[in-house]
């Protein structure tokens, strides 16, 4: 087997696969000679079948498939050997003008071969969020915590803050929903209006239209469809059951204790402390998350390399298991161009930094979350036998190996990020994180 490439351009070559009958021979003879002991041809005895009838009726169905063998094994290796890094596969050039007839082959294949680029993760700054607990949220927090824990005090009339239990109704959406209402969480100033005053048993007629701030808040208290929420306005009959106002509990040491554990917080100070604590915790990944997402965008914008478009829209096209029409994998091509340039950068990076997920490290990832987990549930000093046994039954269980590897893989980027890219910090409140970062 001989077997050449020729370069096109930096992108694009040939593989040239040359199958001479010294290849094949031996091993199509010794197929045909198990057929004639074995096979069943009518008017022949097993094993008495000439070697002749053998041939004509087997004989180009074995040379074709053991010729396909030699090529595709003699291509793979021809590409490991070479070190070709290539983009898809092969896509045959003279498939349909093989003379089976002949004694040597010549197979011709296209390739697209890899771009050559160097990745600068510094080459831009990004900015990288540090999200705050402010004041306003702490004050916000402690409030919610002081109403959830405080008690109910039945009124007669509605009045300003209180909560109203009742029904709302819409025969024209279908709307038969019971909900509990805080008359501080509605926006619309008609619908407040309109609620003060009203007592238990009656019903009061108010538009859906502007009455929450939130869209989800239509689907929650109409039980409408996220459809139907959106921007939507009727007119509803809302029955009151029952109206409510909410005496706030005392911030003392008992509330503490059923917050955070016996002594573990011991004044308000403590408390927002804590809060601020955790809530910085949960905003850290948020923002992780959106630095992440912004390195990577900043990667695909500023890392600048050609591709081999028109072997990649061939290849796409019959790559499938649906054949496409040139347009529809013209079209194709063109939605995941970017995920492709991306999948290039991050290789080229966790080659050269060495940002690969090792099974010793997937398994320490593994144990680290057991750990966390069973400590959770009160567990906080299992056996190392206890934890092997649970890490063992997760590593043999194919899809847990694949979403714990995303997970390592995703941290292991984003620490490499933090430590190389160009951020630029900005301190912000949570509000002003939202409406920068997705606005």
């Amino acid at each position: 087997m001989d077997i050449k490439k020729k370069d096109v351009d930096a992108l694009n070559a040939v593989v040239t696969v040359v199958i001479s009958k010294d290849d094949y021979q031996d091993k199509v003879t010794k197929i045909l000679n198990n057929y004639k002991k074995t096979a069943n041809i009518p008017g022949f005895r097993k094993g008495h079948i000439p070697m002749g009838m053998v041939k004509k009726q087997y004989g180009r169905g074995v040379l074709v498939e053991e010729v396909n063998k030699l090529l595709q094994e003699g291509l793979h290796n021809f590409l490991t050997q070479e070190k070709l890094d290539v983009l898809g596969n092969p896509l045959p050039k003279n498939e349909t003008e093989i003379n089976w007839d002949n004694d040597e082959f010549t197979f011709e294949f296209d390739l697209g071969l890899s771009p050559s680029f160097k990745v600068d993760v510094a080459k831009k700054a990004v900015t990288a969020y540090k999200i705050v607990a402010d004041k306003e949220m702490l004050d916000n927090q402690v409030k919610s915590i002081r109403k959830q824990y405080g008690t109910l005090k039945s009124k007669t009339e509605v009045a300003k803050a209180d909560e109203i239990t009742g029904t709302f109704t819409c025969e024209e959406k279908g709307i038969d929903k019971s909900t509990t209402i805080e008359l501080d969480s509605l926006k619309g100033k008609s619908q407040i209006k309109a609620l003060i005053g009203a007592k238990p048993g009656d019903v009061v007629s108010l538009k859906t239209k502007g009455m929450f701030a939130q869209e989800q808040d239509n689907q929650k208290h109409f039980d409408v469809s996220a459809e139907d929420a959106k921007g939507l306005s009727v007119d509803v009959s809302f029955k009151i059951e029952e109206v409510n106002t909410r005496e706030m509990a005392d911030l003392n040491q008992e509330l503490f204790d059923k917050l955070f554990g016996e002594g573990n917080v011991t004044s308000e100070k403590a408390l927002k402390e804590k809060i601020k604590e955790d809530a910085e915790k949960q905003f850290a990944q948020q923002s992780d998350q959106k630095m992440l997402n912004d390195v990577v965008e900043s990667l695909i914008e500023n890392t600048k390399f050609d591709l081999p478009k028109d072997f990649l829209e061939r290849w796409i096209q019959v790559s499938g298991e649906n054949p496409m029409t040139p347009e529809e994998a013209k079209a194709e091509y063109a939605r995941s161009e970017k995920g492709l340039r991306y999948q290039l950068i991050e290789g080229k990076l966790r080659a050269e930094h060495n940002l690969q997920v090792s099974f010793d490290e997937l398994k320490a990832y593994a144990l680290d979350m057991i750990k966390v987990q069973m400590a959770q549930f009160g567990q906080l000093d299992p056996s190392e036998e206890e934890l092997n046994n649970i890490a063992s039954r997760i590593m043999s269980n194919q899809e847990e190996v694949k979403r714990l590897s995303e997970q390592l893989n995703s941290s292991k980027l984003l620490d490499f990020f933090k430590e190389n890219a160009k951020l630029k910090i900005k301190e912000v409140s949570y509000d002003k994180f939202i409406k920068e970062a997705y606005a």
